[in-house]
């Protein structure tokens, strides 16, 4: 049993809240620039003391409207300044933020209101008021009280509700919450069963940012650091980013609207940002595409194939001369666009929620973007490991944290020990204790390996390891991460427990296939050429290569394409995009068996 832990190097707070952060940004650095908000003149900066009084003000509304300390309020949005504003406001008036996702559906949003309890509703728009409507009428929300919205003005509603209520009564109700009491309820996506609320308390953040914010100074120091979230605030990845940044006094921007992305990324200019995986696959992806939509297609393949060797070669500490002319030659034609495209400031990232994979990850550092990928859930308040500018091994997900413990379990689970590990599932006691054993350790479900430095690499999750007909036992992800790489491939599913060889279900990504069947001289819509030659040989193509990947025991052996996307509108995809594989499996039922036909 391999066990790694990382020493504690900063002291963590042990009295006090997350709320402290704004107050002490208000009164060291009343100037200085914490947000910028996106208007018709671009955007607009927001100070900390700005930020401090109308945090204020909307946490008086609170109170005025009777939310009482441990209450629980759920935030129902896109990302938005709002969103981050109410986060602390809810926090100052002693409460609990209950995220959902704005996508959700009337009858998710009805079961997180109702299992948590929550007081009061803040929703965005007409479309998210309807589904609480909805939800009310569907659920029994006997604790529900107030619903507001954000396009009725709700932050100035609440401003001028809790004009009565006094400084002094404020600031009891700020203080109130220690470490040890809870900051907010995310519930999990819900991919086997329904979703658990995960208790994250105050401590729990506070100890998160305190090592994360020592151990990324590249990230969050600096009079320019600044980082665009596009990001959902309802998920625990981009809430921490969140935190991170009013601690440290980066500035901060909300971009909602994935149309809108580029030109928010290059308007904002941030010096960092943060996505997933599967953003990063369809940045190169579109970028392949492009190019060879105006026939400079063979130049990409050869820069990307230089921005790779450059970056393995730095692993080895010494480019070769030859390699290092080509690599500037690229950066003129090729990589200094790609960086522009996302503001021309950014020079790092952060990745997690999935495995991002040896090649982009040595792609987009040959680039001159460092992708940090790190490892997490929702109940270890985002990140456990992360690789650091200075301690990088592409391909893993990095070191434990300071004050951070990883074990690898007789079955090859990672678990996990440190003060970032939640409090346990709200109203759930037994799946707490499956979650954490009675040595403290958290069970993820994951299965992967940790290295001689510490190092740890994901492999694939422990329920989702395929078991084929010959006792083979394969781990799904690593054929998936590989295939999704293919500009052609949008989403896929590896199949093949209990059968004789591996299979898989491919979706097309709608976005380049009419550029690739213009290329190839084709005509006519998708589901009419699922079975075309050059459509199969391209996506056999993809499939040889992520074989590589594996064995041949464990390698794809028949595949079928699919007519439809596999999307979160769909019930397919959770908000963070990932697969949830139960509900593909039972939709596709017949492909399946159609594959091991004969």
């Amino acid at each position: 049993m391999r066990e790694f832990t990382t020493p504690l190097s900063v002291a963590v707070p042990t009295t006090g809240n997350l709320t402290d952060d704004v107050v002490a940004n208000a009164r060291e650095a009343a100037s200085t620039a914490v947000f910028s908000r996106p208007s018709d003149d671009g955007w607009v900066d927001v100070t900390a003391a700005e930020f401090h009084d109308e945090v204020r003000s909307v946490a008086k509304g609170l109170v005025a409207a009777g939310v009482g300390a441990g209450d629980r309020v759920a935030l129902l949005s896109k990302t938005r300044y709002e969103w981050t504003l109410l986060d602390y406001a809810i926090w100052f008036a002693g409460a609990v933020t209950v995220p959902i996702y704005e996508t959700s559906s009337a009858e998710q949003i009805g079961w997180i209101l109702q299992d948590s309890g929550a007081r009061a509703v803040v929703a965005e728009g007409p479309d998210h008021l309807a589904r609480v409507r909805e939800a009310r009428q569907s659920a029994d929300l006997v604790e529900l009280q107030h619903v507001w919205s954000l396009q009725d003005n709700a932050v100035d509603v609440l401003g001028r509700l809790g004009s009565d209520i006094s400084d002094e009564l404020l600031e009891q109700r700020r203080t109130t919450a220690t470490p040890h009491d809870l900051a907010t309820l995310i519930y999990t996506s819900g991919t086997t069963g329904k979703p658990k609320g995960c208790m994250l308390t105050h401590g729990n953040f506070m100890f998160e940012l305190g090592v994360a914010v020592d151990e990324l100074p590249e990230l969050f120091e600096g009079d320019e650091a600044s980082t665009l979230l596009f990001l959902p605030l309802a998920h625990v990845f981009a809430r921490i980013i969140q935190v991170g940044c009013v601690k440290s006094r980066a500035r901060m921007g909300h971009s909602a609207d994935i149309k809108n992305l580029v030109a928010d990324l290059q308007g904002f200019r941030p010096t960092f940002i943060l996505a997933v995986p599967r953003v990063f696959e369809k940045v190169f992806n579109t970028a392949s595409q492009r190019a060879t939509a105006d026939g400079r297609g063979k130049i990409f393949d050869r820069a990307a194939d230089t921005a790779i060797a450059y970056s393995r070669a730095l692993d080895g500490k010494r480019v070769p001369l030859r390699l290092r002319a080509r690599h500037a030659l690229f950066d003129r034609l090729v990589y200094g666009k790609l960086r522009q495209a996302l503001g021309g400031s950014c020079a790092y990232a952060v990745s997690g929620g999935a495995p991002l994979g040896d090649r982009l990850g040595h792609f987009y550092r040959g680039i001159g973007l460092s992708v940090l990928e790190g490892y997490g859930l929702t109940e270890t308040t985002a990140a456990l490991t992360v690789n650091l500018p200075d301690a990088q091994k592409v391909g893993t997900v990095g070191r434990p944290l300071p004050g951070t413990s990883v074990r690898v379990g007789d079955d090859g689970e990672l678990l996990f020990k440190g003060g970032q590990v939640f409090a346990g599932y709200w109203g759930d006691e037994a799946a707490t204790a499956e979650a954490v054993d009675r040595d403290g350790w958290f069970h993820t479900g994951d299965v992967g390996e940790v290295d001689d430095e510490g190092f740890v690499r994901i492999t694939g999750r422990k329920k989702e390891i395929l078991v084929t007909a010959g006792g083979k036992n394969v781990a799904p992800a690593v054929l998936e991460d590989r295939l999704r790489a293919h500009a052609l491939v949008d989403q896929c599913l590896v199949v093949g427990d209990g059968q004789p060889f591996i299979g898989a279900l491919v979706t097309i990504d709608r976005e380049t296939f009419p550029g690739w069947a213009e290329q190839h001289g084709k005509s006519g819509d998708l589901a009419g050429m699922l079975h075309d030659p050059d459509l199969v040989a391209a996506v056999q193509d993809a499939v040889d290569d992520a074989n590589k990947a594996v064995s041949q025991a464990e390698s794809i052996r028949k595949f079928t394409i699919l007519p439809g996307e596999w999307t979160e509108e769909g019930g397919q995809l959770t908000p963070s995009l990932k697969l949830k594989r139960n509900v593909v499996v039972r939709e596709a039922r017949a492909e399946i068996e159609a594959l091991y036909l004969g």
